[in-house]
């Protein structure tokens, strides 16, 4: 196990072999605003495939996922759970992770 990737062989959400990199911080701009924020990006690959998951939170519309790559298509509700199921994977693989309290 290397400290970009979590141990691989876990399975969820009918993906297997998933191997998730460490969330990181990414710049964003939505359209109906003509400032760039920031936004949390997780990356994943697995036995189908690869992609990403962007966690962008903010003013209305309020918070809402993108998904990349192997995600790309799937539902709010969808890449909220593996948002989340991939983060607690990531928690539970490196005791050194810990999220930044910004502002």
């Amino acid at each position: 196990m290397t400290s970009t990737q979590t141990e691989t062989g876990k399975d969820a959400l009918g993906l297997t072999g998933i191997v998730v990199k460490p969330l990181e911080r990414v710049p964003v701009r939505r359209r109906e605003s003509g400032v760039t924020t920031s936004a949390w990006r997780l990356d994943a690959s697995c036995d189908q495939g690869r992609g990403g998951i962007v966690f962008v939170d903010g003013p209305p519309p309020g918070p809402h996922y993108r998904g990349e790559g192997l995600f790309l298509g799937w539902s709010q509700e969808r890449l909220a759970e593996a948002y989340k199921t991939f983060s607690e994977l990531i928690a539970t693989s490196d005791s050194s992770f810990e999220l930044l309290q910004l502002g």
